[in-house]
């Protein structure tokens, strides 16, 4: 069993690492007692509280300003077997300033009148001995963006990770005349593509049918439109990837969501498995107009 505890600076991205390594698949707790740790082990070890079989938990100075309890929670779980590490989130005082400047967030250990300077080095000092003790020690001063964390992490801890991908891609079929599904992110237009729907033989068929896909690849346009949308997406999807987006939601839309989305949405399900990344195939749409 692994364990992952994070702790580290305020402002050093203490739950953002959480949050990420919950996306690899680690059952993540913000800021759970030192005291408890050692019990939540057990049931886990036990199996009585479901399956943990990788778990993050944050401590930080909200729990308290002596860590000795953290320390003992740490022995305690590698004596019971446990793989457990300790990683130790850090940041320069400029960069915890600006962020702490940009969130307009109180510091936890600041006191009236007293500068934030003045509280951040009050907490490095008090929190040096888990510094010591840390397996990992993990500086983002430098990670502009929260997609370098990111990285960070499932780099530091790929062969912890669970198999559930970081990356996945969803690709959807919908009619504009019933709206464009609210979490989209890429929103594609093929109504330029001849309408199977005036086809009296094709009018209560889908894309799915092998029929409408013939019928739409007499046309060159709908070659030419897959050609570059494969093209694109090899080119987009690492780009995705590595700026840390989990999941991207690609939205084909024709006008009643029946034919023409279908067939493409299809087509591009298949492109991104293609290149190799887990991808669902869904068709919003697709009953609608044959009621």
């Amino acid at each position: 069993m692994q364990f992952v505890i994070i702790s580290g600076l305020s402002g050093a991205g203490k739950s953002k690492a959480g949050e990420f390594l919950e996306d690899a698949g680690f059952y993540t707790v913000d800021n759970m007692p030192a005291p408890l740790m050692p019990r939540f082990a057990e049931l886990a070890l036990s199996g009585s509280s479901g399956s943990y079989e990788r778990v993050a938990l944050v401590s930080d100075v909200r729990g308290g300003h002596s860590f000795e309890p953290l320390f003992q929670a740490l022995d305690e779980m590698r004596a019971m077997g446990c793989d457990c590490k300790l990683l130790f989130l850090e940041a320069s005082t400029q960069a915890v300033i600006a962020r702490y400047k940009e969130t307009r967030r109180m510091h936890p250990l600041a006191e009236p009148g007293e500068s934030l300077e003045s509280a951040i080095g009050r907490e490095k000092q008090l929190l040096a001995p888990v510094r010591a003790r840390a397996d990992y020690i993990l500086d983002s001063t430098n990670f502009n963006t929260t997609a370098k964390l990111r990285a960070a992490l499932l780099e530091m801890f790929r062969g912890a990770a669970s198999s559930r991908p970081s990356f996945t891609v969803s690709v959807q079929s919908f009619g504009f005349k019933y709206g464009i599904p609210m979490d989209a992110d890429w929103v594609m237009d093929v109504r330029f593509l001849p309408n199977p729907f005036y086809v009296q033989e094709l009018r209560r068929k889908t894309g799915l049918d092998a029929d409408v896909v013939e019928f739409l690849d007499q046309y060159p346009a709908t070659q030419e439109f897959r050609d570059k949308m494969e093209r694109m997406l090899a080119f987009l999807l690492p780009l995705y990837e590595e700026e840390g987006k989990s999941n991207l939601v690609i939205c084909m839309g024709c006008t009643g969501g029946q034919h023409r989305s279908v067939a493409m949405t299809h087509a591009v399900a298949q492109m991104v498995a293609h290149l190799g990344y887990p991808v669902s195939e869904q068709h919003r749409d697709i009953n609608r107009e044959r009621k």
